[in-house]
């Protein structure tokens, strides 16, 4: 493991990297319960889709281990899944296996880009102030996912958001809000001492609290509320429901009338969501845990990009929407993982819950958030390397951070800072600190806001 990961020479050693891998692992855990659920809108089988979703997530994590030995665990993201099962699937009207098709062929699509240095040219593009800023974004977006994960931020008709009335019903949301809270100041404490773990002792030490609450009744399960039991079970659970959507995506017969256009559309909306959702975790993440040159480039970088495309392919084959680079797992970073050690331990934790997957599945999202919170105050700390003295840099980085919690998406906040950076440095009579890169991928995302 020294001679293939590099533990030394990346200031590590094996027990600092299993504790951030399953650390990750708990954190992203949420995906084989969230991903069913929301593709199964779709006339896809939860099952299968949990299969599906274990196993494109071990692939791919396991790539990123071999391919780039980087701490970065792979998933089906969340956005890109809904776009599959709400918008392909629901206003489009096209059936699950062509949506799996066009996941299939955008995945091949990002081998080639992979291959041919354009992503990776596109990442050493983007100047050092915005991946800061994109970074401190990222850190923001994570700690609101917490906030709602944990059902401490509720939805609000007049202000959007507001925070839980822990009073009215507290058997349910009031009491799980509470139970993040406490898992905050867990993590919190830990932290302060130095204890090794802490995200992890705190998402497990919030789930015993809750099952503690549950057979005292504190905690009441009310499963049309989303809220259930703590308990793991493994009723309605069958292993063999892979059959269902595995290699569905080759299936034309099912696949149905495949409009060109369209098909080209979804395609691009695909690409360019995932694009720019991977580069701005691998900037966010490799910025926390330091990995990023003088020049602010991730070295092996092609490797990972690589790890991403092919997963993306995989998943599509084993029968789930976009495989991409979950920010999640800056809470592996947070814990000390630097090598593909922590992704290796994490895609082994995601190939296991194939079998245990009741017991994973059974991990609240309230004892999961406070790890997302605490990683975001430590992803935000990044503020302070951002050159504010330059209005031309800083006006850039702010909107992007800014964008992406309130946004609700990396690669709308990475638009947003793109397309301002070129716009203020242009106006400003600073034209020459432009890439020409730059000027490209912002005139995209600007024909991106028109046409898509």
């Amino acid at each position: 493991m020294e001679s293939f990961f590099k533990l030394k020479e990346n200031n590590t050693n094996v027990k600092t990297e299993v504790v951030a891998g399953i650390t990750t692992f708990m954190t992203m855990a949420y995906i084989l319960a969230v991903n069913p659920s929301i593709l199964s809108a779709s006339g896809m089988d939860k099952n299968a889709v949990l299969m599906a979703t274990a196993l494109a997530s071990f692939v791919g994590t396991i790539l990123m281990a071999v391919l780039a030995n980087y701490p970065f665990a792979l998933a089906p993201g969340l956005g890109l899944n809904a776009y599959f099962a709400y918008t392909i699937c629901g206003s489009m009207g096209y059936s699950w296996q062509f949506a799996l098709l066009a996941v299939f062929v955008e995945g091949l699509i990002f081998v080639v880009l992979s291959l041919t240095n354009i992503r990776e040219a596109i990442f050493n593009a983007i100047p050092l102030t915005m991946k800061k800023g994109v970074s401190v974004g990222i850190g923001l977006f994570v700690a609101f996912i917490g906030l709602q994960n944990g059902g401490i931020v509720t939805n609000d008709e007049s202000t959007l958001v507001s925070i839980v009335n822990f009073r009215d019903n507290f058997t349910t949301s009031g009491i799980t809000a509470l139970l993040a809270v406490i898992g905050v100041f867990i993590i919190a404490v830990l932290s302060i001492k130095n204890v090794k773990g802490s995200i992890l002792i705190g998402i497990i030490a919030t789930w015993l609290i809750g099952l503690v609450c549950q057979l005292a009744g504190v905690y009441t399960v009310d499963v049309e509320n989303g809220f259930y039991s703590l308990i793991p079970s493994w009723s309605n659970f069958d292993i063999t429901a892979i059959g269902e959507t595995f290699g569905q995506c080759f299936n034309m017969k099912a696949v149905g009338h495949v409009d060109a256009l369209d098909f080209v559309v979804i395609i691009f909306a695909f690409l360019f969501v995932d694009m720019f959702d991977t580069l701005g975790t691998l900037v966010g993440v490799a910025n926390k845990a330091n990995m990023l040159d003088e020049e602010g480039k991730l070295p092996r970088i092609k490797p990972a990009l690589l790890s991403d495309a092919i997963a993306t392919s995989v998943g599509a084959i084993f029968g789930t929407s976009t495989t991409t680079t979950f920010v999640e797992s800056s809470a592996g970073v947070a814990e000390g993982g630097r090598t593909g050690l922590a992704s290796v331990v994490t895609g082994l934790l995601f190939l296991v819950s194939i079998v245990l997957a009741p017991i994973f599945t059974t991990i609240p999202s309230f004892a999961t958030a406070p790890a997302l919170i605490y990683v975001g105050f430590l992803m935000v700390s990044a503020v302070v390397e951002i050159d504010f003295s330059d209005m031309t840099e800083a006006i850039p980085a702010y909107l992007c951070l800014m964008a992406m919690p309130l946004m609700y998406s990396i690669s709308e906040g990475i638009a947003v800072g793109f397309i301002s950076y070129v716009v203020i440095k242009v106006f400003a009579g600073k034209a020459k600190d432009v890439t020409p890169l730059m000027y490209v991928l912002a005139v995209l995302f600007v024909l991106k806001y028109i046409f898509l």
